[in-house]
């Protein structure tokens, strides 16, 4: 049985989903500007082969990605450039998606915009208004995190270590208009260059966090299977959408399952925009094919942070170069060996550990290798192994 680690809970769990064979996924994506770099890569790859495998166990996926198209980070950076936020979304927005079609990942049931689902978002937050769950101040309307008593059940944060990680991530928790320094916004009033939308309780723009709980509702319900991200997303992102979702909807969990993907280094550092240290697939791409640097992202599990370093990737691409001269000989058609097939899914059904499916991988090139003529069925097997993992080899 399939077992995914819940950063909830923090241990692994039989994965079950809410209705039979059917499974909801809501990955936060990207805000559009310098992208794609390779932390992006490692999130993005490894969901793809979540959602491959959970396709592959005959689940029905429904599977929602985002681009965060309104943003302080965006307008920052627009005023910046000198440039419409728009066609700067719009740009970044392309690059990504091409990058993510070069390394073969499937786009996702729905790819929408946070510009898309603003009306539901005033929806939201006027419910929350109503409820008693948000305030209004000087044209914000804030989420009060006093009236959600299980708040910081995901990062398991004391209010202490929330509020420094708040300076960090882009919050304010010394905003003069805040009851309580974690207070978030659901929607703020608008600068004069900025974009603004009419609303009830004022004219202004969407808060981040209310962006994704609008989107996960609009596009998968009240209630989700599996959410993930970056793990720098657990707080304040995550933490903040479990308490508006929840507290809108009154339905728990929001999500059964949140899923984070370990963050990427260079140079000692985790990759960030901020730190100017990011490798970028688009460079990678003119050096390694695809399928080396599919291989490299996959050769770590999606729960260990690990470093960018040029002499794994070309430890990886001689792997790929074994592989494709096991796949160049001519052997008759075969059929699936059990024993690397069933390899492959204990690997997988054990919070996806890639790492351990590579290897079974490798094993197969080189009993192909070994035996030439005689590996037919060895050589249909990593084929088939192959395709459930993402790569795509010329036959």
């Amino acid at each position: 049985m399939l077992r995914l680690y819940n950063s909830l809970t923090q241990k692994k769990e039989i994965f079950k989903p809410l209705a039979k064979n059917k499974v909801s996924v809501y990955v936060c994506g990207i805000t559009p500007y310098d992208t794609t770099h390779l932390g992006h890569a490692f999130v993005y790859v490894f969901f793809d082969v979540l959602i491959r495998y959970l396709k592959y166990k005959d689940y029905r996926v429904n599977y929602t990605q985002n681009v965060t198209d309104i943003d302080d980070d965006l307008l920052k950076k627009a005023k910046e450039d000198g440039i419409d936020w728009k066609k700067l979304g719009k740009f970044w927005t392309d690059r990504f998606l091409k990058d993510l079609k070069a390394l073969n990942v499937l786009p996702p049931t729905h790819y929408v915009k946070a510009t898309d689902s603003v009306s539901e978002i005033i929806k939201i937050v006027n419910g929350l208004l109503g409820k008693g769950y948000a305030y209004r101040k000087n044209g914000n309307v804030y989420f009060d995190v006093s009236k959600n008593k299980g708040y910081g059940k995901l990062s398991k944060y004391s209010m202490a270590q929330m509020k420094l990680l708040l300076k960090e991530r882009g919050g304010d928790p010394d905003d003069p208009n805040k009851i309580n320094p974690l207070d978030f916004i659901l929607w703020q009033k608008s600068k004069l260059d900025e974009p603004s939308w009419g609303a009830p309780f004022g004219d202004g723009r969407p808060g981040w966090h209310i962006e994704c709980s609008a989107m996960i509702k609009q596009y998968l319900g009240d209630q989700i299977d599996i959410h993930g991200g970056g793990k720098d997303l657990i707080y304040p992102h995550h933490e903040s959408e479990i308490a508006q979702s929840e507290s809108y909807t009154d339905k728990k969990p929001f999500s059964k399952f949140f899923m984070h993907a370990a963050m990427v280094m260079s140079c000692g550092e985790k990759m960030s925009k901020s730190l100017g240290n990011l490798v970028m697939v688009k460079d990678l791409l003119k050096k390694y094919s695809a399928n080396t640097v599919r291989w490299y992202l996959l050769s770590y599990h999606y729960r260990s942070p690990w470093e960018y370093m040029e002499t794994d990737i070309k430890d990886c691409n001689e792997k790929i170069k074994m592989i494709e001269k096991a796949l160049n000989i001519k052997v008759k058609k075969g059929k699936n060996l059990q024993e690397y097939v069933k390899k492959f899914e204990e690997a997988m059904d054990d919070d996806i550990n890639t790492p351990k499916v590579l290897t079974t991988l490798e094993a197969l090139a080189e009993k192909i290798l070994a035996n030439k003529d005689k590996a037919s069925d060895e050589k249909a097997t990593l084929v088939e192994l192959l395709n459930l993992l993402g790569f795509s080899f010329k036959s």
